[in-house]
């Protein structure tokens, strides 16, 4: 059982191997460092920050991100080391948060390497510190125990590591800072090269393992090839790579462009083969993708729909679209990190110059200086020519792959919407929008999402800006969101079989009449949406005892003896307007459904403004946190802790004046009636 911490509160730690998971929300930088029994760190060497990752028994991330994971192998500590702390700092210089106060309060869980959480803690009360203790590991007679700390500081990093007695608090704290704000903490592995041609199955993936990140990189190189991950299985105590979320969570949604647990494996560094195989086919491996037709002399081949492998088109096209994301994530990060390097080069370069007082008299330090710039822009230039190219051969790949995709993957403008019939079967995954990158906006990759849902989704409909400069009122945000949460829903009963699928909507003040109104004509929903504070706690008691009801059978190995009058089928519950019409009991509630309902089929989708949530404080931290956050407009928020990427969002709306979403759910309502019969 979880033992939720207070700060000052202590847990014993039954394991030694751990991993040491932080949630924020925004991007943070994590370190740890070592200290005596007295709390003393005694060098630099003694602490683990995003330029120096590595430490005996501990490993930490090598980037500023919102979510990650550090590795602990209390056996591998040294003897000396009494204390393991674990630091969380803003970073320096950016356009993010100035203080812990205007974030969301972090959350940090210590867990086995199965996932299981043994101690959590959320980290309340900060306000105008940038720096933090959150956790300690210490040494308790012979035995290593967890203590919730949160002590935080103003001053930042230099503060706080002079608390510990650092001598070098103000440099080192300076450096980290530096190594995040210069790019290093990109150094993370790239996704693995494909092992032959034409196939990029992430079965055929390992983990990449290079040199040095200072190493100069060989003439034409893109940059210096990124060293192991942390979480590599070669690569030290820390345990095998399983991403968030993240909220893609984890790659910018769980697991790639796919959210189960064995698609998060594939990310590199997974420790060997991933088996993709469909879990209700067979085992064996499955057949080989078809051939690409010849292509002409000197021509890249040309791209098939298909071109991965798998039992069925449907599997195969499911691995293609992750496939083009790692290609499109793998070529985003070099081109990146060779930008970088020429950066670097031509700032060392300049400063080599500068340091050398001949230089500086007549035209010799001009000359050196041009000539550090041309090879500045020599270097900049062979990266993107790399880009360009693989841009293009991706563009021309997702130009036969869009078109071939099925309905549950397909947009809503494509044709094969108007051919639509309800299914049979429930499909592997759906599409819930696009996601690009600015280095190849002309590319959109499906973000596709295993079935049935793993968590809940969370519409935000607080955020007013968009990416091209554009701000919408509240109002208009709030309409919006619950458009877009219409439209995923309608996709999801779409794929589904008759029967199979279930929505339930509460609109407590019925502000979202009109937007709904697609779902109500057709009767595609369960019941009218719920008004009023009545309605609301009705169709939470109902969905909140189904869950008990359902959890109770399965842990009784009974799952045949439910209650005639239970509905089989998968749930979704649409939260509009949040937290209007709700009190204390509803929100526990939701809390709960938002916990457990996935793991027995009730499915959460909320529409809110987290800031009009704020008086609830960190009671509802835990309800975000479990949620994928989308938005209705387009915005770069999905963080991929695989590559170190910030990928942009697209919401699949419905095009303007279409009437293809009605047609659908008229098809969907009309097949359930059947169905009911």
């Amino acid at each position: 059982m979880t033992a939720e911490l207070t700060r000052g509160q202590n847990h014993p730690l039954p394991r030694a191997r751990l991993e040491i998971r932080v949630s924020a929300g925004t991007p943070i930088v994590a370190g740890a460092t070592f200290g005596d029994e007295n709390g003393r760190v005694h060098g630099v060497e003694w602490v683990a920050h995003p330029g120096a990752p590595t430490l005996p028994g501990l490993e930490v991330s090598r980037q500023a991100a919102a979510d990650h994971r550090l590795a602990v192998d209390l056996g591998a500590v040294p003897d000396a080391v009494h204390r393991v702390s674990v630091l969380l700092a803003l970073p320096t210089g950016g356009t993010g948060p100035a203080r812990f106060g205007a974030v969301a309060a972090p959350f940090v869980a210590v867990t086995g390497l199965d996932g299981d959480e043994i101690a959590s803690y959320t980290i309340t009360g900060l306000e105008d510190e940038t720096a933090v203790v959150a956790l300690e590991l210490y040494r308790r007679q012979g035995a290593w125990k967890v203590r919730a700390v949160g002590q935080g500081y103003a001053a930042g990093l230099a503060a706080l590591l002079g608390d510990q007695e650092l001598p070098q608090a103000h440099r080192l704290a300076e450096d980290i800072q530096e190594a995040v704000a210069r790019g290093l903490t990109r150094s993370v592995p790239t996704p693995p090269a494909r092992t032959a041609e034409g196939d990029r199955s992430p079965q055929a993936a390992a983990p990449a393992h290079g040199p040095d990140p200072g190493a100069a990189a060989p003439q034409g190189a893109t940059g210096p090839v990124p060293p192991a991950s942390p979480y590599d299985a070669e690569a030290g105590p820390g345990p095998q790579a399983s991403a968030v979320p993240g909220q893609y969570g984890s790659p910018p949604y769980p697991g790639g462009p796919a959210g189960s647990s064995a698609d998060r494996s594939s990310a590199p560094g997974g420790g060997g083969p991933i088996d993709y195989s469909h879990p209700r086919r067979q085992s064996a491996a499955p057949p080989p993708p078809p051939a690409a037709p010849p292509a002409e002399p000197g021509q890249p081949a040309r791209p098939v729909a298909g071109d991965a492998t798998g039992w069925s088109m449907e599997e195969r096209l499911y691995n293609q679209v992750w496939g083009m994301f790692e290609d499109l994530a793998r070529t985003a990060a070099a081109y990146r990190s060779a930008v970088d390097f020429a950066d670097s080069r031509m700032e060392k370069e300049l400063d080599q110059v500068l340091s050398d007082p001949r230089s500086r008299i007549g035209g010799q330090g001009d000359a050196a200086r041009e000539a550090a710039r041309a090879r500045h822009g020599q270097l900049v230039s062979q990266a993107r020519e790399v880009l360009d190219r693989d841009v293009a051969q991706l563009a021309a790949e997702a130009e036969v792959v869009e078109p071939a995709l099925p309905a549950a993957y397909a947009r809503w403008d494509t044709p094969v919407w108007h051919a639509y019939r309800v299914p049979m079967e429930i499909p592997m995954a759906v599409r819930l929008g696009d996601l690009h990158l600015s280095e190849a906006d002309r590319i959109r990759i499906p973000m596709l999402v295993r079935l049935p849902l793993e968590r809940g989704l969370w519409i935000d409909s607080g955020r007013a800006g968009s990416l091209d400069g554009s701000f919408t009122d509240s109002h208009e945000m709030r309409r919006l969101g619950l458009e877009t949460a219409v439209a995923h829903a309608a996709r999801l009963l779409a794929v589904h079989p008759a029967g199979a699928f279930t929505v339930h909507v509460i609109d407590p003040a019925e502000s979202g009449s009109q937007a709904l109104a697609p779902l109500v004509r057709t009767g595609v929903l369960a019941a009218p949406p719920a008004v009023g504070a009545a309605g609301t706690a009705d169709v939470l008691a109902r969905l909140t005892q189904r869950v008990d009801l359902v959890q109770m059978a399965l842990r009784a190995g009974a799952a045949d003896a439910l209650p005639p009058g239970l509905d089989p089928s998968q749930q979704l519950l649409i939260v509009n307007d949040f937290p209007h019409g709700f009190d204390d009991r509803a929100v526990n509630q939701l809390r709960y459904l938002a916990d457990e309902g996935p793991a027995v089929g009730v499915h959460l989708m909320m529409v809110a403004d987290r800031e009009e949530s704020a008086g609830y404080g960190p009671l509802l931290d835990p309800l975000w946190r479990s949620l994928l956050r989308l938005t209705p407009v387009a915005d770069d928020h999905l963080a991929d802790p695989w590559v170190g990427h910030a990928w942009t969002y697209e919401p699949p709306l419905v095009p303007p004046g279409s009437q293809v979403l009605e047609q659908v759910l008229t098809q969907v309502a009309a097949a359930r009636r059947s169905w009911d019969r």
